[in-house]
Formats: C-alpha cells, structure tokens, sequence
C-alpha cells in the first residue's frame, strides 16, 4: 500500500512538474491580454519620461510585461513604508526595459522573489580587508542591491529620482535588475547569459569588448577625468555592466559615439536600439 501511495505521489509530482511551465505561460498571456489600467497610464506619464520616448510597438510591449511583473513579483515594505501601487507600476516600467523583444520576456527575471522598498538610501554593514590585510566593519548608504537569492532591495527616493530624468544615464533599478540578468548564471561577473537561440552571441568578442571599456573607465579614473560612464563602474567588471546598461536605455546616442562596441554588443544583447528612440 506504502508503495501505491508512493508511486501516485511520484506521478502527480512528474505531472505538476511537465504542466507548471504550460500553465505559466497560459496565466502570463491571460495577464498581458488583460487591459492596461487607465491610472497606469497616467503614472507612466508622470513618473517614467521615458516610456513615451519607445516606438509604439515596444510601449505595447512593455505595458504587457509590466502586468506580468506586477502579478509575479512580492513587493515589501521597509523601514515603514507602506508599499503602493504608484511604487509597483514604476519599478515595473524600469525593470521590464530590458526584457523587450525578448522571447518569453527571458522568463521574467526568473530568480527574483521579492524587491524590498526602503523609503530612502538604506545603510549595510560591509567587511572590507585593509592594504595590512586587517578586516574592517564599514557602514554603507546604498540606493539599491541586487541579491543572488532571490531579492532587489531599492531605495523609493532614488527610484523615483532616476525615472524622473530619464536621460542622464542615472537610474537605480535599470541598474539592479541588470545585475539580476548578470546573477542568473551565478555569481555577477559582467558577462551574462543570452537568451537560448541567440546566434549572434559571441562570449570571447564580448569579453574583449567589455574588458577594453571597462579599463578604459579605470584608466579615466585614474587620471581624474569624468566621462560619459559614472566612475563607481570601475569597481569591476560586474558593476561596469550595471552601469553602462543604465546609460545603453537612458543615452544610447551617447554611448553609441562614445562605445560603439559595448553599444553594439548591448544591442544585439537585449535586442533594442535607443540610439534610434
């Protein structure tokens, strides 16, 4: 009888198993056929200039993803703040720039559980070594951080400063959720995964390209001259990629001129051109 019971567990288990990705998908197109709530629209107007800057057919697409996202996605308030839904309709719209024009919407950033809120910058305690070799205790004030387990932390303030000037390369949860793409093969190295089919993929170029960016960054810094690219990309090459995706969707022009090559990857990469927004 054990034994029964046993092997129609093991079955309805395999069964679940083979259904939950068809029933997703299914529950995902009931969600991006649903009809796009008129006060969204209205935040999007006030809170994210840049959505109005995307050829139709991509705001189309994003106001679907943003409705999948927002479904999906456990928001939590921290430090009292009381989520809203003016906080989820905006962080939305920034995190799903970067799944348009990808196929399933690249599953919706898949290992992301939760996105915690904070009212403002929150504060972390980091270890750091010493050039002695001594590990000190810093406390650090950061806009947001992106978590290999599941979680994005942000900072509402600088959420809302970042979509609000939608073109100075400047914006916290592009940023996070980059790093999230980053994070989906492991540990964020600046090099993440492309979507499944991409042949246009080449890991080796990319690497060159991003490696002779990213120390190009190192040596501005070094020298003390400012950039298109915000200095805090010279930490690694991680935070490099975080950064000039911020930069790629808020002044493609600029870093068309100024990276042609990182553009070019980025483009293929995530299968847009703001360049041409």
């Amino acid at each position: 009888m054990a034994f029964v019971v046993f092997c129609l567990a093991a079955a309805g288990l395999l069964a679940w198993l083979l259904g939950y990705p068809w029933w997703q998908r299914v529950q995902r197109r009931r969600l991006q056929a649903q009809p796009f709530p008129k006060h969204w629209r209205t935040l999007l107007r006030r809170r994210v200039p840049l959505v109005a800057r995307l050829p139709a057919d991509l705001q189309l697409q994003l106001k679907q993803h943003m409705q999948v996202f927002v479904a999906e996605k456990t928001f939590i308030g921290c430090a009292g703040l009381e989520v809203t839904e003016e906080m989820r309709v905006v962080v939305a719209a920034n995190a799903c720039l970067l799944l348009l024009n990808r196929p399933d919407a690249a599953a919706y950033f898949p290992k992301v559980r939760q996105i915690l809120m904070y009212p403002g910058a929150f504060v972390v305690n980091r270890r750091h070594t010493d050039a002695a070799g001594v590990q000190q205790e810093q406390r650090e004030a950061l806009a947001g951080e992106s978590w290999g387990e599941g979680q994005v932390i942000l900072s509402w303030q600088d959420t809302l400063d970042g979509a609000a000037t939608p073109d100075d390369g400047r914006n916290v949860v592009i940023h996070e959720f980059a790093h999230q793409l980053d994070q989906e093969n492991g540990r964020a190295v600046g090099a993440p995964l492309p979507v499944l089919g991409d042949v246009g993929y080449n890991a080796a170029r990319w690497q060159q390209v991003f490696a002779e960016a990213y120390e190009h960054l190192r040596q501005q810094v070094f020298m003390g001259e400012q950039g298109l690219l915000n200095h805090y990309g010279a930490q690694d090459p991680a935070e490099f990629f975080a950064v000039v995706v911020e930069v790629f969707f808020e002044q493609g022009p600029a870093l068309a001129a100024a990276y042609p090559a990182v553009y070019a990857e980025l483009r293929g990469f995530f299968r847009v051109d703001p360049a041409g927004w």
